[in-house]
């Protein structure tokens, strides 16, 4: 039997998608830029557009999870990201929940 491949496509994203998030808090435990976060995530198997990326860093640091400051290095602008104190604690709690959520999934499949 063949699936649908739109629906799978859009399963996939949707399963993907909240991954991508606990994946970047996990990586920002150490300062980044965009472009090493990317690498990093590609390096681990996850690779990120930056379309999808530096949207989805923004509004980590709006919901107070990361703080950034931009600083000049080789000649150009970049803005380095880490954990927030809450975004340590926030990382902590979902890397459990995930834990949890991935045993349960493991004895179902």
């Amino acid at each position: 039997m063949t699936i649908d491949v739109e629906l799978f496509e859009s399963m996939r994203l949707e399963l993907r998608r909240g991954s991508l998030v606990l994946a970047v808090l996990a990586c920002l435990r150490t300062e980044r830029y965009g472009y090493t976060l990317r690498q990093a995530l590609a390096a681990d198997g996850l690779e990120m557009e930056e379309s999808t990326l530096y949207p989805l860093l923004r509004r980590l640091e709006s919901q107070g999870l990361l703080l950034s400051e931009w600083r000049e290095e080789e000649k150009r602008r970049k803005r380095f990201y880490v954990l927030s104190p809450m975004g340590t604690a926030m990382l902590e709690r979902l890397a459990g929940e995930w834990r949890g959520i991935n045993a349960s999934l493991d004895k179902i499949l």
